[in-house]
């Protein structure tokens, strides 16, 4: 007996044949939750929380997030799905049914004696192979609108429904097109994610500016202003007290009033060398000024800018003064000592929207933009929260193809070529290890079956279709979801990212192989020790 139960005879213990079924059936469980959302054409899940908060989503990352996975096994299984998504930003319910798969594989040979290992190591050889496949079936790409739109429009339809995913994909991929700056890596942080609750989700749109959630303090202030010079800074326009205790002592109230003047005397000094450039550049001239200062304006300052016309709005995120630099362009100032027209950056338009109780500013009509916001409209909040994920994975989807520089064929092609070359493969390999290989191959399958089920049509048929067209033609074969016959992929413009199959192929061999090694379970937590 094992030697824990020694130990603590409360202890529970699964064992060699029972440990490896506790986790197949773990694997099979989360499997079967997941298999109806692969794909275009995948179900919604509807998930309620405790306190009766809904959402609706069929991305596998959610799903993993906010299901409440009581088995060790499936949680192991949801977190590296999750871990797939962090790194890639796809692929996650990909990963749950290949997983799945290649552990219902191994169970048919386990079942009639071979061991688990020889079942690994054929894994592994089988993994090096689909990998080579991978390899010689990837499309190199010029880094075009069109490919990108097509990469786009490929992972957003397998979170939303196509009307809205089409007009998604424009705004990820304009999104990433203004950021990029050469051959630099692409920061997805200068894409701001801005959400109005109002309207409809088709009016989520792409604002080659910058959209804050708040609005100008004074109601004097103009609220909107054309051809405007942006002055950003980070500098204190309010009274502070000193950062020293310190006391003043006066006879009369004249002094007092002295005092409080002179104190009064050093913020209005501040404003005054803003207005003064403002007055210099745009007195004269159709121009405007806004000020945008991530400190504090107090009262007497706003009412100061305000006669002079000037928009100012105050504490500002900290994360849009660098934005805000980028994309209109000059320096965040941290003092009023040296200012000159260089500091200052340009909007075509700076307008206010106010919305029941919230304001939002517009920066927009930048002549070079560098950061952009997305903005995310919708009558509800799960509705926003569905597009700003969806949203997220489509950015990641195209930065992938920049770093990548290649795509893969969708729609199943992979996986139908990679069983094609593995069960070539398999007659090379001499012993047992080719049991392995050819699970391997059968579990690759998965991908094609369950998009030809979740699109009504019968698995076996389309899939004795697709290995018959990809026998006889030498370009990679995938499935058309709209009429369940074979098509080439790359001229339909269904098309994978590299790196997101990369890691498919990599994390589900080395999980399954990790859990079909495991010859005993044991719970022994301090709940079982007690009494």
């Amino acid at each position: 007996m094992a030697a824990v139960s020694l130990l603590n005879p409360k202890a529970e213990v699964a064992r060699a044949s029972q440990a490896l079924a506790v986790n197949i059936s773990a694997a099979k469980g989360i499997q079967d939750v997941m298999r109806t959302n692969l794909g275009p054409k995948g179900t919604m899940k509807m998930l309620v929380s405790g306190a009766g908060d809904i959402k609706i989503t069929k991305d596998g990352n959610i799903l993993l997030h906010e299901m409440q996975i009581q088995h060790p096994t499936a949680s192991l299984i949801a977190r590296a799905s999750t871990a797939q998504d962090d790194m890639t930003g796809d692929g996650t319910t990909s990963t749950v049914l290949v997983i799945g798969e290649l552990l219902k594989q191994a169970d048919i040979y386990i079942s009639e004696g071979v061991h688990p290992r020889v079942i690994t190591e054929g894994f592994d050889r089988a993994r090096q192979k689909t990998l080579e496949v991978l390899e010689k079936i990837k499309i190199p790409v010029e880094i075009k609108r069109e490919t990108l739109l097509d990469v786009a429009r490929t992972s957003l339809r397998t979170k939303l429904l196509p009307g809205m995913a089409d007009i998604l994909t424009d705004i990820c991929v304009d999104a990433i097109l203004a950021i990029k700056q050469g051959d630099k890596p692409v920061d997805l942080h200068m894409v701001e994610l801005m959400e109005m609750q109002h309207r409809d989700a088709s009016h989520t749109q792409l604002v080659k500016g910058i959209v804050m959630d708040h609005g100008s303090r004074h109601p004097d202030m103009p609220k909107k202003c054309t051809n405007a010079y942006i002055l950003t800074c980070n500098v204190s326009l309010e009274y502070e007290k000193s950062e020293v205790n310190s006391g003043f002592f006066y006879k009369t109230a004249e002094e007092r009033e002295k005092l409080v003047a002179a104190e009064r005397d050093f913020i209005d000094q501040r404003v005054k060398k803003v207005v003064e450039l403002k007055k210099k550049l745009c007195d004269g001239t159709d121009k405007q000024f806004v000020v945008i200062n991530q400190k504090g304006i107090d009262p007497f300052s706003l009412d100061m800018l305000a006669k002079e016309g000037i928009m100012a709005l105050r504490r500002a995120k900290r994360r849009n003064m660098e934005r805000l630099a980028l994309a209109c362009g000059g320096t965040a100032m941290n003092s009023f000592d040296d200012l000159t027209e260089d500091c200052l950056g340009y909007a075509g338009m700076v307008y206010e929207h106010v919305l029941g109780e919230n304001k939002f500013t517009f920066v927009e009509e930048c002549k070079n933009p560098h950061s952009v916001t997305i903005l995310v409209k919708g009558p509800n909040k799960h509705t926003i929260t569905q597009i700003k994920d969806a949203v997220r994975d489509g950015l990641r989807a195209v930065n992938n193809t920049l770093d990548d520089k290649c795509v893969i064929p969708g729609a199943g092609a992979l996986e139908v070529t990679a069983y094609k070359e593995l069960m070539a493969f398999k007659d090379e390999v001499k012993g047992k290890c080719r049991l392995g290989i050819a699970a391997y191959a059968e579990a690759l399958l998965v991908i094609p079956k369950v998009l030809a089920v979740n699109s009504g049509y019968d698995a076996q048929d389309v899939i004795v279709k697709l290995q018959e067209e990809s026998r006889l033609n030498p370009e990679p074969v995938g499935l058309d979801l709209m009429s369940g016959e074979p098509i080439n992929p790359k001229e339909a413009g269904i098309v994978d990212n590299y790196v997101v199959k990369k890691q498919i192929i990599n994390s589900c061999s080395v999980i399954a192989s990790n859990l079909l090694l495991v010859d005993e379970i044991m719970r022994a937590g301090m709940s079982s020790l007690k009494g």
